[in-house]
């Protein structure tokens, strides 16, 4: 009897799951919210520089002091980051007033915006733009305050991964859960830009101990059969996430009370997660079999089982979990990632993939601005599309194979984003749909990627293997924000990288070999074996000679 024989004999889909998994999934719904708020916090509002000190109570109406006292650009809009060093009083007396800057503001002294700016506010009352005036000289600091956070997720993902094998998966959710109440509570009040980012790598942190720890008291508790359509449910908590966002952000305008509405579900989370179960699963592997049996016991009560529940003793877990004890048994690092021809060729093909995807993903998904309509109505797009997306990849997956999907997604996505670049900016309609279509294919690219890397490492390292892509993942994600500002100056750099790198990273998924109708691998001899037509496999760890072969057996940890 294997452990999944023993889960259906207490129940496997019964009432227990129904709840587990809707309770773990509901804090889903807000990561998105705190992956993406700073298209609203950080919303940068049309700005110039705040008239001269002695000009502040003058009784002139706005327009003139305006026009006296801050240059025009060539379209006619007020200068963002320079004003006169004087006010220019006979620009208000000449009625062409405007001509007369073009031919005279060359000659004119001008300086930095020495008593501030003066703020636009169309989209939001208050940003921590508007708060830290994060604007011209400080501009950079915007996409510091993103980076940071993705830097906080991927201090998480390295963080949270051994911990949870050390820990248990419930103790470590609890305290993620309890990271993002406070961090995003600690962020809401911040009164400066320095602690707003520390607080916010809180939050990134307990995002990626979230993630992690989620799926994995998930698909440790639910039969493998269902793994599928409950990784694809626990995927449009996500999507519907993003049009949570919007819809909060809509009502709430102020970026500090925005910050704090998204924050706050994370407390109730965290009380109704200490009445989880921890994974049977690695109570066994833990040597805390006694508690294994009881909640197995609990679980089948729950379910309506109780005389099943009641046959489950020690003796038969142990025997359900033999291979998972002897494989636990043996020592595994991170180099067994890159040991053998084929893991080798699979975890460099796999990096590349999982850092483009992320790093194109987040570039279009934190730059909603320059598609020139309202970041609310691109926030709903960018989110709805995902649904169409994630049904057509997974169409696609079980039809003509995950290698074929995921080179497909990539170079697609890649496409619209260059041919993007082609499009005058005047054709607005048209080059927010491009945007679209791309950011839904990296978005089934990322559905994709997912379900290959946990059908591509075997049982014995998948938890490193898919630790190791995710932090790539976040490194992507983190580095992403730093892009835009290449745009500053030159807008078309920006597009030409997130568009080239999913390109690039779609010849490297060509090299991956194809798991469609294929057994999850157990051990790194299995991989060998199969993969890419390799069959030299005597110089394989000895180790492998300890684990049995034994295709049914199901990985205790496998991706969203």
């Amino acid at each position: 009897m294997a452990f999944s024989d023993l889960l259906e004999q207490v129940g496997s889909t019964g009432r227990f799951q129904i709840l587990h998994v809707t309770f773990v999934s509901m804090p889903i719904l807000m990561m998105a919210s705190h992956n993406l708020l700073q298209n609203f916090v950080a919303d940068v509002a049309p700005h110039h520089c705040a008239p001269h000190g002695n000009l502040s109570m003058s009784s002139m109406g706005a327009r003139d002091v305006l026009l006296a006292t801050v240059p025009l650009t060539e379209n006619g809009t007020p200068e963002r980051c320079r004003r006169f060093a004087q006010p220019q009083w006979r620009l208000l007396r000449d009625s062409s007033s405007e001509s007369m800057q073009d031919d005279t503001e060359e000659i004119i002294e001008t300086e930095n915006c020495e008593d501030g700016w003066s703020y636009n506010m169309t989209e939001m009352s208050s940003t921590i733009i508007t708060e830290w005036d994060l604007v011209c000289d400080r501009r950079a600091f915007k996409q510091m305050g993103q980076t940071s956070y993705m830097g906080g997720v991927l201090v998480g993902a390295l963080l949270f991964g051994g911990l949870s094998d050390r820990f248990g998966r419930r103790i470590l959710l609890l305290i993620s859960n309890l990271m993002m109440a406070v961090g995003g509570t600690c962020a809401a009040f911040s009164t400066s830009f320095t602690m707003f980012c520390a607080f916010r790598i809180c939050c990134g942190m307990g995002l990626s101990g979230l993630v992690l720890n989620s799926f994995s008291l998930i698909v440790e508790w639910i039969p493998t059969r269902v793994r599928t359509v409950v990784g694809t449910g626990t995927g449009y908590c996500y999507t519907t996430g993003q049009l949570i966002l919007v819809a909060v952000a809509y009502c709430i305008r102020d970026w500090r009370w925005l910050t704090l509405a998204i924050s706050l579900p994370f407390y109730v989370s965290f009380l109704y997660s200490w009445w989880f179960l921890e994974s049977a699963r690695w109570l066994v592997l833990a040597k805390k079999p006694e508690q294994a049996v009881k909640n197995l016991k609990l679980v089948a009560r729950l379910n309506g089982r109780h005389a099943e529940g009641d046959k489950i003793n020690l003796e038969m877990l142990q025997k359900s979990m033999k291979k998972e004890i002897a494989c636990s048994k043996n020592s595994y690092s991170g180099l067994d990632l890159i040991r053998t021809p084929t893991l080798r060729t699979i975890t460099i093909c796999l990096s590349a993939v999982w850092f483009s995807t992320s790093f194109a993903y987040y570039g279009l998904s934190m730059d909603l601005q320059k598609f020139g309509v309202s970041i609310y109505l691109i926030q709903i797009i960018f989110g709805a599309v995902d649904i169409p997306a994630k049904i057509i990849i997974t169409i696609c997956m079980s039809l003509i194979g995950r290698r074929p999907s995921q080179c497909g997604a990539l170079v697609l996505a890649g496409t619209m984003i260059l041919v993007n670049l082609l499009v005058p900016f005047e054709l607005q309609t048209l080059r927010t749909s491009l945007a679209v279509i791309g950011k839904g294919c990296l978005a089934a690219a990322f559905n994709c990627c997912y379900l290959y890397s946990g059908e591509l490492y075997p049982t014995v390292i998948r938890q490193n293997g898919m630790g190791w892509v995710s932090m790539m993942a976040r490194f992507g994600a983190m580095v992403a924000p730093m892009v835009l500002l290449l745009s500053e100056d030159n807008t078309w750099i920006s597009g030409l990288i997130y568009g080239g790198a999913p390109i690039i990273s779609g010849v490297f998924a060509f090299f991956l070999p194809e798991t469609l109708a294929q057994p999850l691998p157990d051990t790194i001899q299995d991989v060998e074996e199969r993969g890419l037509g390799q069959s030299d496999t005597k110089k394989l760890p000895k180790k492998e000679d300890l684990v049995m072969k034994d295709s049914s057996s199901v990985p205790l940890k496998e991706p969203v």
